[in-house]
């Protein structure tokens, strides 16, 4: 049965059961650009206590470094690389020590910066991705030579998230996919929310070079995926050892929920994202992360 936190002793209990937090951050954190009430108290809060505070996304446009900014600029200091598992990261880590793909070797990436930042920080060198001369703005033509004169060098294809998204780009990571090149995905999230709303997410749009190219991803390396959460077990042996110590808190079920009981957590549902009520299936739910700092 959910318990609903509603009150100060609910967040007391809360607060002394567990060690490791664990927060999606759109629609838990922020959204968008927007920092959420309360929050920063929250988190601050869990400090003073002592608990280890992890931040687990599945936004790859961002490198851990970008959400660093990020949270300095929301008011939120303090924050370390090490506390930060971006999908983007998560599929640089995958790419390097799984993969074991030799520095040789590029990378297509079908996404935004923050895929091609943390791939670099391994030594990979990136195609594709926010190159300027991918952007097209007339009519597409399907002679275009870049079609037929692929980059031998290429040896994987990681995509996720990606806005300024085209039929080229589409149309160049189905020719390395139909090559059987490792494919690994980011995420598979459908939408995100923004500032109230909806908006099509990575899974979207990795989705349509999947079916064109008749293969599903090698590996998803975001949430609910376990590959992310064995990452995270390996960097905090604590959670490793013990995960009933642990707490997943998110805005969604499907990925955040199923993200924290597949890896032995608890989870806390907040209502400020996807999610506008809980479906009994989660161990806490609340109206928003503030409520924390705020019962008490």
């Amino acid at each position: 049965m959910t318990i609903e936190i509603a009150t100060k002793q609910q967040v007391e209990d809360l607060i002394a059961k567990y060690d490791y937090f664990l927060f999606d951050c759109d629609g838990v954190i922020w959204l968008g650009d927007h920092l959420l009430p309360s929050v920063p108290e929250t988190l601050a809060l869990l400090k003073k206590h002592n608990k280890q505070i992890i931040f687990v996304t599945n936004n790859s446009t961002k490198s851990r470094n970008d959400y660093l900014t990020k949270f300095e600029k929301l008011g939120i200091p303090g924050i370390t690389k090490d506390e930060v598992f971006g999908s983007s990261y998560a599929s640089a880590v995958y790419v390097d020590k799984i993969l074991k793909l030799p520095k040789d070797k590029k990378v297509w990436v079908l996404g935004e910066k923050g895929i091609e930042t943390e791939l670099k920080e391994f030594g990979y060198t990136t195609v594709g991705g926010t190159d300027p001369s991918l952007s097209t703005t007339g009519a597409f033509d399907a002679n275009d030579k870049r079609l037929e004169n692929l980059d031998d060098d290429v040896g994987c294809v990681v995509a996720g998230l990606l806005f300024d998204i085209n039929y080229l780009k589409l149309s160049l990571t189905l020719q390395y996919l139909l090559k059987k090149l490792p494919f690994v995905a980011t995420n598979i999230d459908s939408t995100f929310p923004s500032k109230g709303k909806l908006l099509i997410g990575a899974g979207s749009i990795i989705e349509s070079v999947a079916f064109a190219s008749g293969r599903q991803p090698d590996a998803i390396c975001g949430k609910p995926n376990q590959s992310m959460m064995d990452s995270i077990k390996a960097a905090f042996p604590g959670l490793a050892a013990n995960p009933s110590r642990g707490l997943m808190v998110g805005d969604r079920l499907n990925t955040d929920m199923k993200f924290g009981k597949d890896g032995g957590l608890d989870t806390l549902l907040v209502l400020t994202g996807i999610e506008k009520k809980s479906d009994g299936s989660t161990t806490y739910v609340t109206n928003k992360l503030g409520d924390l700092a705020e019962l008490l």
